[in-house]
C-alpha cells in the first residue's frame, strides 16, 4: 500500500509588528488604568516578540465592529493570503493546481458561502472536478485532522491533495469592557496572530522526497470541554481560555505520544524532531516537562511563538516548516496540537528520499 508524502509547504504572512509596538501603540490605551498593569505583564510574558495582522490595531480598531463587518473583511483579506500560501506550496512540490484531487481548507476565524475553498479553487485554476472540504471551528489543532484527511485521500485515491490553514484572528479583537479585568481576553490579545500555511501531499509511489505521514492519533477529554471555547457573538468570535488548559494537557500528552509511537515500535527518544503548536509558553513548558525533552527539542516551536505568535491552525505547520529548513532536518517528526474539546492531536512523520 502506498503512503502519502508531504512534498511541498507554503507560508504567507500579513505585515509583522513588534509586540512592544503593539502594546505602546494600541493596547496600553485599550485597557483602563485599573487593568493596564496586569495586561502589560501578560503581554511581556507571552513569549511573543513579533506577530502579524491582516487588520492591524495600529491602523484600525475592530473591537467595536459587528460580526457581519468582520466576516466581509475576512473574505477580502483571506483570499489573497490563502492564494499566496497555496501557490508557494504547489511550487515547492512542483505541482500544477489542476492536478489537485482534494482541496481541504481549515479556518475558524471566517465564514462565508462561497467560501475560501471555492474562491481559491477557481482563482488558482484547479479542475472543476476537484473535491473540496471545509473544516471549521476546530481551532488550533485543525491542521492535524486536516492533514490526516488529505493523507487518507492520497492513499485511497492515489492522487495529490492540498491542505490550507488560514486564520485571521486579528478580526476578532474584543472590546476591553468594564468591571474586573477579563484575563482570558487579555491573554488572547497578547498571543494571537494571523497566517496562512499550505501543504501538498502526493502518493509516495511518485518518488518525491518529503515527510511520509505514518500515523495520526487523537484524544479528547470531554470533561473539560468548557476550558477552551470560541463563541460567536454580535461583536465577532470570543475566545474562552481557562488557565487550567496546561494542567489538562499534562494529564494526556505523554500517553498520546507513547501510543502514537508504539504502533510503529518507537520510543520518545527515537524522535529527533518536534513540531508542537505553541499555544503559549506554558503549553510548551508542559509538553517539554511531560515528554522529558531538552531545550533544543522545542527550540523551533518556541521560535515560531516568538516570531509569529499563536496563529491558530497554521501554527503547527509553521513549526514543521522551521524544522525542515534546519541545517540538518530531523528524520522523524512528531507534530502536536491542542484545541477545543479539550482535544490533543498527534501526527508521526518520517522523511523519505525515495518511493516507498
Amino acid at each position: 500500500m502506498t503512503e502519502a508524502v508531504i512534498s511541498g509547504l507554503g507560508v504567507a504572512l500579513p505585515p509583522s509588528t513588534g509586540q512592544d509596538e503593539l502594546w505602546d501603540g494600541f493596547f496600553a490605551q485599550h485597557y483602563a488604568a485599573g487593568r493596564r498593569g496586569l495586561a502589560k505583564r501578560i503581554f511581556a510574558n507571552s513569549g511573543v516578540v513579533t506577530r502579524q495582522a491582516a487588520v492591524s490595531p495600529l491602523k484600525e480598531d475592530v473591537s467595536g465592529w459587528s460580526t457581519e463587518r468582520r466576516m466581509r473583511r475576512f473574505q477580502e483579506e483571506a483570499v489573497p493570503l490563502g492564494s499566496a500560501a497555496v501557490g508557494r506550496a504547489l511550487a515547492d512540490a512542483g505541482l500544477d493546481a489542476s492536478e489537485v484531487g482534494l482541496f481541504a481548507v481549515c479556518s475558524c476565524t471566517g465564514y462565508a458561502t462561497p467560501g475560501l475553498d471555492i474562491h481559491l479553487a477557481r482563482d488558482l485554476g484547479m479542475s472543476p472536478n476537484v473535491q473540496r472540504l471545509f473544516v471549521g471551528h476546530m481551532g488550533c489543532y485543525a491542521a492535524l485532522p486536516g492533514l490526516g484527511t488529505v493523507s487518507d485521500f492520497v492513499v485511497a485515491r492515489g492522487r495529490p491533495a492540498l491542505l490550507l490553514c488560514a486564520e485571521l484572528t486579528s478580526l476578532h479583537m474584543q472590546p476591553a469592557g468594564a468591571g474586573p479585568p477579563d484575563v482570558q481576553q487579555i491573554v488572547s490579545h497578547a498571543l494571537f496572530s494571523d497566517a496562512a500555511a499550505a501543504a501538498v501531499l502526493v502518493p509516495a509511489s511518485s518518488g518525491q522526497a518529503g515527510y511520509v505521514v505514518r500515523e495520526v492519533a487523537a484524544v479528547t477529554d470531554s470533561t473539560t470541554a468548557g476550558h477552551m471555547t470560541w463563541e460567536v457573538t454580535d461583536l465577532g468570535f470570543r475566545m474562552g481560555l481557562s488557565p487550567e488548559v496546561p494542567t489538562v494537557l499534562s494529564l494526556h500528552v505523554r500517553t498520546l505520544v507513547e501510543d502514537l509511537l508504539k504502533r510503529h515500535r518507537l520510543t520518545i527518544g527515537e524522535v529527533d524532531g518536534w513540531a508542537v503548536h505553541p499555544g503559549g509558553p506554558k503549553i510548551l513548558d508542559v509538553v517539554q516537562e511531560r515528554l522529558g525533552l531538552d531545550d533544543q527539542a522545542l527550540a523551533a516551536s518556541r521560535g515560531v511563538l516568538a516570531a509569529y505568535g499563536n496563529c491558530s491552525s497554521p501554527t503547527v505547520l509553521l513549526a514543521l516548516d522551521a524544522l525542515r529548513r534546519e541545517a540538518r532536518p530531523p528524520r522523524r517528526v512528531v507534530m502536536l496540537a491542542f484545541g477545543p474539546g479539550l482535544t490533543l492531536y498527534g501526527v508521526l512523520l518520517e522523511f523519505s528520499t525515495v518511493a516507498a
